[in-house]
Order: C-alpha cells, then structure tokens, then sequence
C-alpha cells in the first residue's frame, strides 16, 4: 500500500477549518461617510510641483548643489513659515547668490506675477499677460 503524502494531525475538525458563522464587525462602516485618509499626493497646488520641478531640473543640470540646498533650506524651515513658500525663497535666494539670476529679476517678476493674480477672474487660469503693469514692449 502507498503512503497518502498526508501528514498526521491530531487536530479536531472544529480547529482545523470547520466553518463558524462570522460575528458581526465591532464597529460596522457607515455607507456614504468619508473615510479621512491623508492625501496620496505631496502637493496642494500645481505650482508646489512645479516649484519641486524646477529644482529638481536645476540640481541635473549642474546649476543646484543638493548639500548647498538642503543646507540652505533647512535654515529657511528653522522658523514656522510655509514649507513652499520657505522652498520658493531658498531657491530665489540661491540662485541670485550663484550668478544664475539676477535678485532684481527675481523680484520683479514675482511682483508681475502677484499682480496678475489679483488681476485674474476668479476660477481663471493665472496668466502673467493679466498683469496691469506688465511692459508690452517684451512681448
């Protein structure tokens, strides 16, 4: 007689599968409540992952130093200001002290760009060409 290849258990049926009916959850979920989960993005707005972007970009081209970077920024954080807003001046910062933008260019294109902001209809796509003061001649 062959052996079955079963290995002998000393295992009742109550404890090795039989079937129980399943109580019911402790705390059953409500159909149609949210579920408060954290984001699965790491961005609010669109600009922040434009922002993170252009970083990025700029440390591949050789133009950013992520130890200068994080150096940097982690001073910027050392207060309680916003994180991209903190992450907006680093990067204006370092690159006006690396000859890569001029700090007055910087400045005043993010003067055009606030003013365009006010400037634009609610809901609308913010658009530098809605800044009341911007020089046509640069068009």
């Amino acid at each position: 007689m062959r052996p079955s290849g079963f290995i002998p258990s000393n295992l009742t049926a109550t404890s090795s599968g039989d079937r129980r009916p399943n109580p019911a959850p402790a705390s059953p979920s409500t159909p149609g409540r949210a579920i408060l989960t954290a984001p699965d993005h790491p961005f609010d707005e669109p600009w922040q992952a434009q922002l993170f972007a252009l970083t990025v970009a700029l440390n591949e081209a050789g133009w950013l130093d992520w130890r200068d970077w994080t150096a940097a920024f982690g001073q910027a954080r050392a207060g309680e200001g916003d994180y991209y807003a903190d992450w907006l001046a680093t990067l204006q910062t370092l690159l006006a002290e690396r000859g890569v933008a001029d700090a007055a260019a910087i400045a005043a294109m993010s003067a055009a760009w606030q003013r365009a902001a006010r400037a634009t209809p609610h809901g609308q796509p913010i658009a530098l060409e809605n800044d009341p003061h911007r020089d046509t001649r640069l068009r």
